[in-house]
């Protein structure tokens, strides 16, 4: 593709998020893609999940001026019983709310963006990755459903000489992943589970095409760091990083302190349920203790 041809490219992105350092080397800009065909029950950014743009309100902290009743043209917003009710039925997403909000309580995740309109905020901080070690990193959302899009910001950082990474779950085609990998620096690639059946329960798929999908990466010697969020009682047990290490070490000849990294589990996106008004119950855990993170780490190493 042509550089003018990918600049024009678009795609849906929910966050951009500069000067982040937990998501691959050095300092770097988070890009947050919308959509994902995965339904991991600890979801962390349900905003993401639908492609469409969704409105999230602080609720508990609304004041009650009513502004955004009126200013709803679908008439989606209204204040009933000392609370504030969103039909979620009728609401577009489409801003007025937001704007009317003197608290700053609602805001809209989602809008389409253009290569170039990503492009333009990765590169304020051009110096700052040349400094750090840093670039742009991708996320979701699962990248791999914008496989096109992700590509091509891929592409356009790599042309501006910036570091590129991308978060993937892996859970699809492997024309899909190539295209994706072909343009990537480095890979985080996430490890859920290794029982199949526990995998499809955990995030709606078995993980055939995930392990398959770490394989060829590893064979195209991509540099690659496996992620596991550990979820207590899901896959925090002994046994469960256990079975993570060994495929690791025995399936992709690979060390596993240098290619494992344990994500300890973190509520941050708790709170967002209720501000989407998600419908069902969502479970609410508490982090690993440090002392446990140890041990498991700790079998990592040893394997």
């Amino acid at each position: 593709m042509s550089i003018e041809s990918v600049k024009g490219l678009s795609g849906y992105v929910f966050n951009i998020q500069r000067f982040s350092t937990h998501d691959g080397p050095g300092i770097r800009t988070t890009v947050f893609l919308k959509g994902c065909h995965l339904r991991c029950f600890w979801c962390q950014n349900p905003e993401s999940q639908d492609m469409k743009p969704v409105l999230m309100v602080r609720k508990h902290q609304c004041v009650f001026c009513g502004r955004c009743v009126q200013a709803c043209p679908q008439k989606a917003s209204n204040i009933f019983d000392g609370r504030m009710v969103v039909d979620r039925s009728r609401c577009k997403a489409c801003g007025a709310c937001t704007s009317a909000c003197l608290s700053g309580l609602r805001n809209v995740q989602g809008k389409l963006m253009t290569v170039g309109e990503v492009m333009e905020v990765v590169l304020k901080d051009y110096h700052t990755y040349v400094n750090s070690g840093g670039g742009m990193t991708i996320s979701g959302g699962a990248v791999e459903l914008q496989a096109d899009f992700t590509a091509a910001l891929l592409q356009r950082a790599q042309d501006e000489g910036v570091h590129t990474c991308v978060e993937m779950a892996g859970a699809y085609s492997w024309p899909t992943i190539k295209k994706i990998a072909d343009h990537c620096d480095y890979i985080l690639y996430d490890l859920k589970h290794m029982d199949s059946e526990k995998h499809r329960e955990g995030v709606g798929v078995p993980n055939k095409d995930v392990l398959e999908n770490a394989r060829r990466l590893v064979e195209e010697k991509k540099e690659i760091l496996f992620r596991t969020p550990l979820i207590p009682g899901y896959n925090d047990s002994y046994e469960s990083v256990r079975a993570i290490a060994n495929f690791v070490k025995n399936e992709l000849g690979l060390c596993p302190a240098d290619h494992i990294e344990l994500l300890p589990y973190n509520n941050l996106g708790e709170e967002k349920y209720g501000r989407m008004d998600f419908q069902g119950d969502h479970p609410a855990y508490q982090r690993q203790s440090d002392e446990y993170l140890t041990e498991l780490q700790e079998i990592v190493k040893a394997s």
